[in-house]
Order: C-alpha cells, then sequence, then structure tokens
C-alpha cells in the first residue's frame, strides 16, 4: 500500500473514532437531562441491629491491663501465622463520632509486628480519586498475601455519610450495596480474611465525649463543627447503619457490632473478635487463589 493510502485510510480511521466519541458525549448529555437526581430520603423499614447491643458496663482498669497483654501476645503469634500461611486480612472500623475507633486499632498494633499491617484512615476523596470509581481508593489498598490493612472508616462512606448529606444521588447509593458486596466477594475468593467492626456507643455517651473533648486543649483538634453536624442527623445515620448491616452482613465478611460505651470493653471484645477469626482462617486454610 503506498503512502496516499496509508495516509487515505488513517484519516478515515480518525472520522470513524470522533464520531463514535461525539456519539457518545451526545448520549451522555441527552441521559443527563433526562435523568433527575433523587435525592430524597428513602426510610428503612428493616430490622434494628443496633437496639440489640447490649452497653457494656466500665471494665475495672487493672483487670483490663491484664487482658489486653494477654490478647496482644495471642494476637502477636496468630499475625506470625498468618503471614507464614500468606492470608490477607482486611480490618474495617467504623462506628459513631467519639466511639473509639482510633483506640481500638492502636491497642491492636501494639501487639503487631509493624511489618506486617499499614493502616490507611479513610477522609473525603481527593480530586483525583474523584476521577475513579469510588472503589478505586479502596481496591488500591488492599493488602498482598500475609499482610493486613486496617482501614479506619471506609467504603460505606458511600451509605452513610454520602446517603445522609445527599452527597450521592439514591440511584447511586442503593446499587452500591451490590458493588461492595461484589468486591468483598473478590477479596474473599483470593483468600482474603474480611472483619468489619461498627463501635455502637448511644447519643447520651456520644455527648458526653464531645464535651470532654471540648474541655480538653490536647484533644479539641478531635471535635469539629462537622461532628456536631452529624449528631444531629443522629436518626437518619442510625437507619443507615442498620440497613447497611442488613445488606452487606455476609459470611465471607461479617459484621460485628460492638458495645463502645466502655472503651476498653470494647478494645478487648474487637481483639477476641479477630483471633477468633483468624484462627478459623487458618484452622480452614486452603492453597491461595492464583
Amino acid at each position: 500500500m503506498d503512502t496516499a493510502n496509508i495516509r487515505k485510510a488513517a484519516i478515515k480511521i480518525y472520522h470513524t473514532i470522533i464520531e463514535k466519541l461525539e456519539a457518545a458525549i451526545r448520549d451522555k448529555e441527552r441521559s443527563k437531562a433526562l435523568e433527575k437526581p433523587d435525592y430524597e430520603w428513602i426510610p428503612y423499614r428493616g430490622k434494628n441491629y443496633l437496639d440489640k447491643v447490649k452497653l457494656a458496663p466500665a471494665m475495672d482498669r487493672a483487670e483490663y491491663k491484664v487482658e489486653l497483654k494477654k490478647r496482644q501476645e495471642s494476637i502477636h503469634e496468630i499475625v506470625h501465622e498468618i503471614y507464614t500461611a500468606k492470608i490477607p486480612v482486611v480490618l474495617v472500623y467504623c462506628g459513631w463520632d467519639a466511639a473509639g475507633k482510633g483506640g481500638c486499632i492502636k491497642r491492636l498494633v501494639q501487639g503487631i509486628d509493624p511489618r506486617s499491617y499499614h493502616v490507611t484512615p479513610v477522609g473525603a476523596p481527593t480530586k483525583d480519586e474523584l476521577r475513579h470509581h469510588y472503589l478505586w481508593r479502596f481496591w488500591k489498598r488492599m493488602p498482598r498475601r500475609g499482610s493486613i490493612e486496617i482501614f479506619d472508616r471506609s467504603w460505606y462512606g458511600r451509605v452513610l455519610v454520602e446517603r445522609v448529606e445527599s452527597l450521592c444521588s439514591n440511584r447511586e447509593w442503593k446499587r452500591s450495596y451490590q458493588e461492595i458486596n461484589e468486591m468483598e466477594s473478590y477479596l474473599a475468593d483470593f483468600g482474603t480474611v474480611i472483619l468489619k467492626y461498627w463501635l455502637h456507643i448511644d447519643k447520651e455517651t456520644q455527648f458526653e465525649r464531645f464535651q470532654a473533648r471540648q474541655a480538653d486543649p490536647l484533644k479539641q483538634w478531635k471535635i469539629t463543627d462537622e461532628d456536631w453536624r452529624n449528631r444531629e442527623k443522629w436518626e437518619l445515620y442510625e437507619e443507615s447503619v442498620n440497613e447497611m448491616i442488613q445488606k452487606t452482613d455476609k459470611p465471607h465478611a461479617p459484621w460485628k457490632v460492638v458495645s463502645s460505651v466502655c472503651k476498653m470493653s470494647a478494645r478487648i471484645e474487637t481483639i477476641d473478635l479477630l483471633i477468633e477469626q483468624l484462627n478459623h482462617a487458618l484452622k480452614n486454610q486452603r492453597a491461595p487463589a492464583l
């Protein structure tokens, strides 16, 4: 084929590509014009999982220190076995503001080799992350075999804060249940242990902790105007949490609702639940997926 014919063929290809792209843009603009995003609140009428939680009484501090040390020694050994068995682990810590997520994570990792885990604190997505599917920024953080990834808040923000604050449409957050379940299913098929915590406190306990933070100069950074605004929508968040648990609590990715009125007992319980889950995984381990 001579140069002139090659040039003509290339021009034809470019014209075809341009036509297809322009048609796709027109279709997208047309669908946007026809589709009116719906942000009206959709109430949840199902089971109330949070009402079933017994808010644990205060634990004796001396007893707590003894019990915590035992758990940290146990988790240290188990995590080494997890590394040897090349089992990836994903831990998700969610809960009410001031429920003690950071404290639970801190006490857990005190007993773990720093090389075996990574903590991802989750905030608002960056401009670059907003250009991708909302799960993209989490997917790229998923652990390799033998490692533990700990999420302080998570992809469940889609069905919690984004739903309550109308940061996404009803269609988007309703669709996300299937997307989240599929992602967690893919991880489980890979051999990943997934454990999701909801740290639960009552409204009065949260108020007391907010006030304590405001009164302590060293903890004032922990409380923001946004925390108080979220508190005003407690009932909407409560509905969202219950629906989230109903639709995403799976055998391979269970939710564990933990009473955190006593932070010390919550720290013990979250480690106990993890020890149980990891021992089960070690007992039933299979060859890693290729």
